[in-house]
C-alpha cells in the first residue's frame, strides 16, 4: 500500500476530522495491528471493533476510524458508518492507480472465472486478485488496499446475498471490464426470483464507466437478451451469435480440448480439467485477455497451465480410485455441472456423495429433486446423500432408476460405509454447500485408503 495522508483519508470518507501525518496500512482486526496503520473499527455480530480501538492505539496504530467517540482525542476519525467508510476509502485508493481492473460476478463459478482471468492476465501483467473468500464488503476493500506501484492489473470477484452489495463494492472497484458468468438460483431465498438475481448482478455496472466492456454469458437465458447501450456488450458461449464461441469440445478424464472462435481467428487449446462449465469460464477469460491486448493464443496457453484452487473440482487419484472434490459450494447449476463431469469419467462405477444445498428458500425442494434426476441422467451407480434436504434427492434418484441409493444424517457413518464400498476403478464425486463440510468425508476416506 502506498502512503495516504490522514487529510486525504478524512476527505474520502466525508469526515471533518483533521489529523496530521499519513499511514500505509489498513487493519480491521485488532489482533493484527501493524505499527503506523489506520485501524478501522467494524461493528459485527459477535465483536465490535470499537471495543478494541484503544488497544489498537496502544499496539501502534497511528489512528482509528470510528463511529462513536472512543476517548482517543486526536487519534480518531469519526464517521457515520465505518463499513461505508472502508469502501469509500478503498474507492479513493483505487482511483490512484491507472491500471486495467476486471470486476467479476455471477451465480455459479465466479471464483473459478476469476482465477482463470488471473491466469490470463498474469501471463502479461503483474496482477492482483482477491484471495479465498474475500469477495464481500470487507474483503474487497482490503484487497484493493494491497495495490501498490508494482501492480499492472487486477481482477476482483464480487459476491452478494442481497440487493445493493455489488453496487457498493463496484463503486470502490471501478472496473474497466465487467464479467457476469451466469444467473442461477443461489440466494434466491433473499432475492425472490432469478429476475431479482439478475438485477443484483447487473449492479456491477454501477461502478463502470460508460463505453467499457461488459462480458456476458451469451447462452444464459437471463443474460442473452440484455441490452445495455452504455456499455460494449461482449458475449461468450456455444451459441453461433457469441463473439467468443467454443467449437469441437471433447472431454476425457481430466482434460478438455476445444477451439475458441474469436475476433483474431480460431485458437485451439487443451484445458487441464473437464466440464463444459469450465469451457465457459475459459471463454470469458480469453475475452478479457483480448480486451487488454493479450492475444487469444497467449491466453489459451496460460489456461493450459491453470490449476484448480481450494475445494473446487480438484481431481486426484488414490489407489486406482478417482476422487472429484468439489465441496466449496453448491447450487442446482453447479450440481448439474459436477454430475456431468462424473458422467464423462471413464470408470467402472460412478459414485456420487452429495449434501444439502443451502439458502434456497422455497426453491429448495425443487432444487434437490433436480439433483436426483441429474444423478440418474449421468449414470451414477451409487448415490450417497447427507442432510435432511438431500433425502429429497435420494427419493427422486430412486424414482428415476438409480439402483443403489444410501441416505445418511451422520458423516462418520457415511464415511465408514463409503470406505467399505469403494474399490479400484471407481470415480467418486463429492458435492455440497460449504456449510455441510463434506471435506470431512473426503479426509476420512483418504485416511482409510492409506491404512
Amino acid at each position: 500500500m502506498i502512503p495516504i495522508s490522514f487529510k486525504d483519508a478524512a476527505k474520502a470518507v466525508g469526515s471533518t476530522t483533521v489529523l496530521n501525518g499519513s499511514f500505509d496500512n489498513i487493519c480491521t482486526d485488532s489482533r493484527k495491528i501493524i505499527p503506523g496503520c489506520l485501524f478501522i473499527a467494524i461493528p459485527g455480530e459477535r465483536f465490535d471493533g470499537h471495543d478494541y480501538a484503544r488497544n489498537a492505539i496502544e499496539d501502534g496504530a497511528a489512528a482509528v476510524l470510528v463511529e462513536r467517540d472512543c476517548g482517543l482525542g486526536d487519534k480518531q476519525i469519526t464517521v457515520g458508518s465505518t463499513r461505508k467508510a472502508l469502501l469509500d476509502l478503498a474507492g479513493y485508493y483505487r482511483s490512484l492507480f491507472n491500471i486495467p481492473v476486471v470486476g467479476v460476478t455471477g451465480s455459479v463459478g465466479k471464483t473459478t472465472t476469476k482465477e482463470m482471468i488471473y491466469s490470463v492476465l498474469s501471463s502479461e501483467y503483474k496482477t492482483l486478485k482477491n484471495e479465498g473468500n474475500l469477495n464481500n464488503e470487507i474483503g474487497v476493500p482490503l484487497t484493493l488496499f494491497r495495490l501498490d506501484s508494482s501492480y499492472e492489473a487486477a481482477v476482483i470477484e464480487m459476491g452478494m446475498s442481497g440487493f445493493g452489495e455489488i453496487s457498493r463494492m463496484t463503486k470502490a472497484v471501478k472496473p474497466c471490464i465487467g464479467v457476469i458468468s451466469n444467473i442461477g438460483v443461489s440466494h434466491i431465498e433473499k432475492l425472490g426470483s432469478r429476475e431479482g438475481i439478475l438485477k443484483a448482478k447487473l449492479e456491477i455496472t454501477d461502478g463502470m464507466t460508460p463505453g467499457t466492456p461488459l462480458i456476458l454469458n451469451g447462452d444464459d437465458d437471463m443474460l442473452s437478451g440484455i441490452t445495455a447501450p452504455d456499455y460494449e456488450i461482449i458475449t461468450f458461449g456455444l451459441n453461433n451469435s457469441c463473439a467468443y464461441k467454443a467449437l469441437d469440445i471433447t472431454s476425457k478424464d481430466d482434460t478438455t480440448v476445444f477451439t475458441c472462435s474469436c475476433v483474431g481467428g480460431p485458437v485451439q487449446g487443451r484445458l487441464p480439467f473437464t466440464g463444459r462449465h469450465n469451457v465457459y469460464n475459459a471463454l470469458s477469460a480469453i475475452a478479457v485477455g483480448e480486451a487488454v491486448h493479450i492475444p487469444a493464443s497467449k491466453a489459451m496457453k496460460a489456461l493450459e497451465n491453470y490449476k484448480t484452487t481450494g475445494l473446487r473440482q480438484k481431481i486426484e487419484r488414490i489407489d486406482g480410485i478417482t476422487l472429484i472434490e468439489d465441496c466449496y459450494n453448491a447450487s442446482p447449476d453447479s450440481q448439474k455441472a459436477a454430475m456431468t463431469v462424473l458422467g464423462n469419467m471413464a470408470a467402472q462405477r460412478r459414485i456420487a456423495v452429495v449434501g444439502d444445498m443451502l439458502e434456497l428458500g422455497d426453491y429448495s425442494e425443487k432444487a434437490h429433486s433436480l439433483v436426483g434426476r441429474y444423478a440418474f441422467e449421468n449414470d451414477v451407480d451409487i448415490l450417497f446423500t447427507y442432510g435432511g434436504q438431500s433425502e429429497i434427492t435420494a427419493r427422486v434418484a430412486k424414482e428415476c432408476g438409480v439402483g443403489d441409493v444410501r441416505i445418511f444424517d451422520d458423516k462418520s457413518t457415511l464415511t465408514a460405509d463409503l470406505a467399505h464400498t469403494v474399490r479400484e476403478g471407481d470415480a467418486v464425486l463429492f458435492k455440497a454447500s460449504r456449510g455441510m463440510k463434506l471435506e470431512d468425508v473426503i479426509d476420512g476416506l483418504i485416511n482409510s485408503l492409506h491404512k
